[in-house]
Protein backbone atom coordinates (compact mmCIF):
# COMPACT_ATOMS: atom_id res chain seq x y z
CA UNK A 1 0.00 0.00 0.00
CA UNK A 2 1.01 3.48 -1.06
CA UNK A 3 -0.34 7.44 -0.35
CA UNK A 4 0.91 9.67 -3.17
CA UNK A 5 1.37 13.26 -2.06
CA UNK A 6 -0.02 14.94 -5.92
CA UNK A 7 -0.33 18.21 -3.90
CA UNK A 8 0.80 19.87 -0.55
CA UNK A 9 -0.67 23.49 -0.77
CA UNK A 10 -3.42 24.98 0.58
CA UNK A 11 -5.61 27.55 -0.93
CA UNK A 12 -2.64 30.81 -1.77
CA UNK A 13 -1.65 31.99 -4.83
CA UNK A 14 0.20 29.71 -7.01
CA UNK A 15 3.52 28.97 -5.27
CA UNK A 16 6.47 27.13 -7.31
CA UNK A 17 6.39 23.32 -7.01
CA UNK A 18 3.44 22.91 -4.97
CA UNK A 19 -0.30 22.45 -6.09
CA UNK A 20 -3.17 22.27 -4.15
CA UNK A 21 -4.37 19.56 -1.54
CA UNK A 22 -4.46 16.14 -3.25
CA UNK A 23 -3.65 12.66 -1.99
CA UNK A 24 -4.03 8.91 -3.91
CA UNK A 25 -4.07 6.20 -1.79
CA UNK A 26 -2.61 2.82 -4.15
CA UNK A 27 -4.38 -0.30 -2.19
CA UNK A 28 -3.87 -3.53 -4.66
CA UNK A 29 -4.75 -2.37 -8.13
CA UNK A 30 -6.61 0.06 -7.48
CA UNK A 31 -6.59 4.00 -6.50
CA UNK A 32 -8.83 6.17 -4.41
CA UNK A 33 -8.28 9.99 -4.38
CA UNK A 34 -9.02 12.23 -1.39
CA UNK A 35 -9.42 15.94 -2.44
CA UNK A 36 -8.52 16.90 -6.07
CA UNK A 37 -6.62 19.99 -6.03
CA UNK A 38 -5.93 21.42 -9.53
CA UNK A 39 -3.24 19.73 -10.41
CA UNK A 40 -3.68 16.40 -9.37
CA UNK A 41 -4.31 14.62 -12.18
CA UNK A 42 -1.18 15.52 -14.42
CA UNK A 43 1.16 15.24 -11.67
CA UNK A 44 -0.36 11.57 -11.22
CA UNK A 45 -0.40 10.52 -14.53
CA UNK A 46 3.02 11.97 -15.33
CA UNK A 47 3.88 10.20 -12.15
CA UNK A 48 3.53 6.81 -13.48
CA UNK A 49 -0.20 6.21 -11.79
CA UNK A 50 -2.48 4.37 -13.92
CA UNK A 51 -6.05 6.73 -13.22
CA UNK A 52 -7.88 3.89 -15.12
CA UNK A 53 -7.65 2.24 -11.74
CA UNK A 54 -9.28 4.94 -9.78
CA UNK A 55 -12.70 3.21 -7.70
CA UNK A 56 -13.41 6.43 -5.61
CA UNK A 57 -12.81 9.90 -4.95
CA UNK A 58 -13.57 11.66 -1.60
CA UNK A 59 -14.00 15.42 -1.60
CA UNK A 60 -13.89 16.75 1.18
CA UNK A 61 -15.46 19.99 0.76
CA UNK A 62 -16.29 21.77 -1.90
CA UNK A 63 -13.57 24.85 -1.64
CA UNK A 64 -11.68 25.49 -4.99
CA UNK A 65 -8.64 24.57 -3.78
CA UNK A 66 -9.99 20.63 -2.66
CA UNK A 67 -12.17 20.41 -6.10
CA UNK A 68 -10.89 22.00 -8.74
CA UNK A 69 -9.15 20.18 -10.45
CA UNK A 70 -12.28 17.44 -10.13
CA UNK A 71 -13.17 18.25 -13.88
CA UNK A 72 -9.85 17.70 -15.12
CA UNK A 73 -9.61 14.14 -13.72
CA UNK A 74 -12.90 13.15 -14.79
CA UNK A 75 -12.24 14.46 -18.69
CA UNK A 76 -8.74 12.64 -18.22
CA UNK A 77 -10.03 9.51 -17.50
CA UNK A 78 -12.41 9.62 -20.70
CA UNK A 79 -9.18 10.90 -22.66
CA UNK A 80 -7.44 8.15 -21.20
CA UNK A 81 -10.54 5.49 -22.32
CA UNK A 82 -9.96 7.64 -25.82
CA UNK A 83 -6.60 6.81 -26.32
CA UNK A 84 -6.47 3.49 -25.08
CA UNK A 85 -9.94 2.36 -26.64
CA UNK A 86 -12.06 1.01 -24.06
CA UNK A 87 -9.51 0.86 -21.24
CA UNK A 88 -12.53 2.28 -18.74
CA UNK A 89 -15.58 0.26 -20.96
CA UNK A 90 -17.39 -1.21 -17.74
CA UNK A 91 -15.58 0.18 -14.90
CA UNK A 92 -17.33 2.48 -12.26
CA UNK A 93 -16.08 5.86 -10.37
CA UNK A 94 -17.55 6.66 -7.45
CA UNK A 95 -17.51 10.38 -6.36
CA UNK A 96 -18.40 11.46 -2.66
CA UNK A 97 -18.93 14.89 -2.24
CA UNK A 98 -21.03 17.11 0.38
CA UNK A 99 -22.42 19.52 -2.37
CA UNK A 100 -24.13 17.55 -5.28
CA UNK A 101 -25.11 21.13 -6.91
CA UNK A 102 -20.63 21.31 -7.24
CA UNK A 103 -21.05 18.06 -9.07
CA UNK A 104 -23.46 18.78 -10.88
CA UNK A 105 -21.60 22.12 -12.14
CA UNK A 106 -18.69 19.73 -12.96
CA UNK A 107 -20.79 17.64 -15.27
CA UNK A 108 -22.14 20.44 -16.82
CA UNK A 109 -19.07 21.85 -17.69
CA UNK A 110 -17.69 19.22 -18.97
CA UNK A 111 -20.70 17.92 -21.23
CA UNK A 112 -19.94 21.66 -22.80
CA UNK A 113 -16.43 21.17 -23.64
CA UNK A 114 -15.29 20.11 -27.09
CA UNK A 115 -16.42 16.65 -27.77
CA UNK A 116 -19.00 16.62 -25.31
CA UNK A 117 -18.68 14.18 -21.99
CA UNK A 118 -19.41 11.03 -23.45
CA UNK A 119 -18.30 8.20 -21.08
CA UNK A 120 -18.44 4.63 -21.12
CA UNK A 121 -17.73 3.71 -17.84
CA UNK A 122 -20.19 4.18 -14.62
CA UNK A 123 -19.49 7.54 -13.01
CA UNK A 124 -21.96 7.48 -9.81
CA UNK A 125 -22.10 10.75 -7.08
CA UNK A 126 -22.53 10.03 -3.26
CA UNK A 127 -23.35 12.47 -0.62
CA UNK A 128 -21.24 12.61 1.99
CA UNK A 129 -22.94 12.08 5.59
CA UNK A 130 -21.09 11.10 8.94
CA UNK A 131 -20.28 7.08 9.62
CA UNK A 132 -18.84 4.64 6.96
CA UNK A 133 -18.78 5.79 3.34
CA UNK A 134 -17.34 2.92 1.74
CA UNK A 135 -16.16 -0.34 2.81
CA UNK A 136 -15.12 -3.04 0.03
CA UNK A 137 -12.20 -5.46 0.09
CA UNK A 138 -9.14 -3.00 -0.46
CA UNK A 139 -10.44 -0.29 2.32
CA UNK A 140 -13.03 1.23 4.92
CA UNK A 141 -13.61 4.95 4.52
CA UNK A 142 -15.15 6.78 7.93
CA UNK A 143 -16.11 10.83 7.90
CA UNK A 144 -17.10 12.69 10.40
CA UNK A 145 -18.59 16.31 9.92
CA UNK A 146 -15.91 19.22 11.18
CA UNK A 147 -16.56 23.21 11.76
CA UNK A 148 -14.40 24.47 8.56
CA UNK A 149 -17.63 25.90 6.99
CA UNK A 150 -20.99 25.96 8.00
CA UNK A 151 -24.09 23.60 6.97
CA UNK A 152 -22.53 20.18 8.07
CA UNK A 153 -20.69 19.75 4.25
CA UNK A 154 -16.98 19.66 5.44
CA UNK A 155 -15.62 16.36 6.41
CA UNK A 156 -12.93 14.68 7.58
CA UNK A 157 -11.87 11.10 6.68
CA UNK A 158 -10.85 8.18 8.45
CA UNK A 159 -9.27 5.44 6.24
CA UNK A 160 -8.44 1.73 7.25
CA UNK A 161 -6.25 -0.01 4.78
CA UNK A 162 -3.80 -2.86 4.58
CA UNK A 163 -3.77 -3.19 8.25
CA UNK A 164 -3.38 0.48 8.91
CA UNK A 165 -5.10 3.51 10.14
CA UNK A 166 -5.00 7.09 8.45
CA UNK A 167 -6.86 10.16 9.69
CA UNK A 168 -7.30 12.85 6.80
CA UNK A 169 -8.63 15.86 8.98
CA UNK A 170 -9.46 18.08 5.49
CA UNK A 171 -9.85 21.20 6.94
CA UNK A 172 -10.71 21.89 10.33
CA UNK A 173 -11.86 24.55 12.75
CA UNK A 174 -9.29 22.76 15.40
CA UNK A 175 -7.42 19.23 15.94
CA UNK A 176 -9.98 18.51 18.84
CA UNK A 177 -12.63 17.91 16.68
CA UNK A 178 -10.91 14.83 15.56
CA UNK A 179 -9.93 13.72 18.60
CA UNK A 180 -12.36 10.57 18.93
CA UNK A 181 -10.51 9.03 16.26
CA UNK A 182 -7.07 10.30 17.31
CA UNK A 183 -7.73 9.00 21.45
CA UNK A 184 -8.06 5.34 19.44
CA UNK A 185 -4.55 5.47 17.67
CA UNK A 186 -3.64 5.55 14.05
CA UNK A 187 -0.49 5.33 12.43
CA UNK A 188 -0.55 8.60 10.11
CA UNK A 189 -2.21 11.86 11.12
CA UNK A 190 -2.53 13.44 7.48
CA UNK A 191 -2.77 17.28 9.26
CA UNK A 192 -3.28 20.46 7.54
CA UNK A 193 -1.45 23.79 8.06
CA UNK A 194 -3.54 26.71 6.53
CA UNK A 195 -5.50 27.10 9.46
CA UNK A 196 -3.38 26.29 12.70
CA UNK A 197 0.24 26.80 14.49
CA UNK A 198 3.15 23.77 13.24
CA UNK A 199 3.52 23.89 17.41
CA UNK A 200 0.22 23.83 18.59
CA UNK A 201 -0.74 20.73 16.41
CA UNK A 202 2.61 19.17 17.20
CA UNK A 203 1.74 19.91 21.49
CA UNK A 204 -1.27 18.15 20.78
CA UNK A 205 0.71 14.98 18.67
CA UNK A 206 3.28 14.91 21.73
CA UNK A 207 0.53 14.32 24.27
CA UNK A 208 -0.91 11.08 21.83
CA UNK A 209 1.71 8.60 22.00
CA UNK A 210 -0.95 6.18 19.84
CA UNK A 211 -0.52 8.91 16.98
CA UNK A 212 2.44 7.22 15.02
CA UNK A 213 3.29 9.46 12.76
CA UNK A 214 2.05 13.12 11.68
CA UNK A 215 2.53 14.29 8.51
CA UNK A 216 1.52 18.02 7.54
CA UNK A 217 -0.15 18.66 4.20
CA UNK A 218 -2.30 21.58 2.88
CA UNK A 219 0.41 24.15 3.81
CA UNK A 220 -0.02 27.63 4.82
CA UNK A 221 1.93 30.82 5.48
CA UNK A 222 4.01 29.69 7.92
CA UNK A 223 5.39 26.80 6.18
CA UNK A 224 5.07 28.50 2.68
CA UNK A 225 7.53 31.27 4.10
CA UNK A 226 9.61 29.88 7.27
CA UNK A 227 10.25 26.28 6.21
CA UNK A 228 13.11 25.62 8.15
CA UNK A 229 11.72 27.59 10.79
CA UNK A 230 8.62 25.27 11.44
CA UNK A 231 10.98 21.95 10.50
CA UNK A 232 13.43 22.74 13.60
CA UNK A 233 9.91 23.28 15.68
CA UNK A 234 8.43 20.27 14.49
CA UNK A 235 11.88 18.36 15.27
CA UNK A 236 12.23 19.96 18.19
CA UNK A 237 8.96 18.59 20.08
CA UNK A 238 8.53 15.35 18.35
CA UNK A 239 11.82 14.40 16.94
CA UNK A 240 12.43 13.83 13.03
CA UNK A 241 11.02 10.25 12.86
CA UNK A 242 7.70 11.00 13.99
CA UNK A 243 6.54 13.39 12.18
CA UNK A 244 6.80 15.00 8.49
CA UNK A 245 6.49 18.52 6.37
CA UNK A 246 4.56 17.28 2.57
CA UNK A 247 5.92 17.78 -0.54
CA UNK A 248 4.68 17.33 -4.08
CA UNK A 249 5.50 13.69 -5.52
CA UNK A 250 6.28 12.37 -2.24
CA UNK A 251 4.99 8.55 -1.63
CA UNK A 252 4.76 6.92 1.56
CA UNK A 253 5.46 3.35 1.37
CA UNK A 254 3.05 1.60 4.16
CA UNK A 255 5.50 -1.76 4.10
CA UNK A 256 8.59 0.43 4.85
CA UNK A 257 8.67 2.09 8.52
CA UNK A 258 6.82 5.47 8.87
CA UNK A 259 9.76 7.57 9.33
CA UNK A 260 12.04 10.74 7.97
CA UNK A 261 14.07 8.39 5.83
CA UNK A 262 11.30 6.96 3.73
CA UNK A 263 9.15 10.22 4.18
CA UNK A 264 11.85 12.81 3.00
CA UNK A 265 11.07 16.46 4.06
CA UNK A 266 11.82 19.44 1.29
CA UNK A 267 15.50 19.79 1.24
CA UNK A 268 16.20 22.40 4.38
Amino acid sequence: MKLHILGSCSGTEPEPGRHHTSLMLEVNESLYVFDAGENCAWKAHTSGLDLTAIRAIFISHPHIDHIGGLPNLLWTLRKLDWCNPHCMAGKAVDVFTSCEPAFAAVLQLLRHTEGGFNINFSLTHHPLHPGVILQNADLAVETLINHHIPDDRSFSFRIVAGGKVIVFSGDVRSIEELTPWLDAGCDLLLMETGHHKVADICHFVQERPQIRHLTFVHHGRDILDRFTDQWLTCTRLLGPDRVCISHDGQTVNFAEPLNRHTMPTVKL
